[in-house]
């Protein structure tokens, strides 16, 4: 199914209508969608470098939009189910004090999965489900994508195809590392 899924996505890369179904795709990719928009930002800007910065801006707002819809499910379904749930059991305060543990790093969280292959889609939820203040969330996620999407279309723009599997094979992992070693540097930081 997953590969199905894919398929369909690359199809629509070409379509005359892209640009929107791209928007779709970057939108729901931030609270349902299992396929990111990478997939179709590659084959659109290798087709067309001119409009690579236009490709990075419609996932980018698509996106951070989509997270906007991401953190409302978190926290509409906390408030009408999860929390009734922990109260009824006693859990009530551990939920607040996960909470302020997750909204203590949650700029780093947005930012993590905002950039790496980490399901962004995770996070969004997790941050309304936490009450993280929207601007806070909303900020980092304009960064986070900002980084990803510019990162890939500039790649793209200025190297063409050979940046193609960079991309698709090692590029993810790059990002990983990357965040991996900044909270690594601000673990380390916040002990000593």
């Amino acid at each position: 199914m997953l590969r199905k899924t894919y398929d369909r996505t690359m199809a629509l890369a070409d379509h005359p209508h892209a640009l929107w179904y791209l928007a779709a795709v970057s939108f729901v990719e931030s609270s349902v969608f299992p396929i990111p928009p990478d997939v179709m930002m590659i084959p659109m800007i290798l087709a067309r470098p001119s409009r690579a910065w236009l490709i990075a801006l419609v996932a980018l707002v698509a996106s951070v939009l989509g997270g906007v819809l991401g953190y409302a499910i978190g926290a509409f379904f906390y408030d009408s189910l999860g929390q009734p749930i922990l109260e009824a059991m006693g859990k009530g305060g551990a939920m607040e004090e996960f909470n302020t543990r997750f909204n203590d790093f949650g700029f780093w969280a947005v930012l993590g999965a905002g950039v790496t292959p980490f399901p962004y889609k995770v996070i969004t939820i997790m941050s309304g489900w936490t009450g993280m203040p929207m601007g806070t969330f909303i900020a980092t996620s304009i960064l986070a994508r900002a980084l990803r999407f510019f990162i890939v279309a500039g790649l793209l723009w200025k190297f063409g195809e050979p940046t193609r599997n960079f991309i698709e094979k090692r590029l993810g992992t790059v990002f990983t590392l990357f965040v991996a070693l900044l909270f690594g540097g601000f673990f380390m930081l916040r002990v000593f």
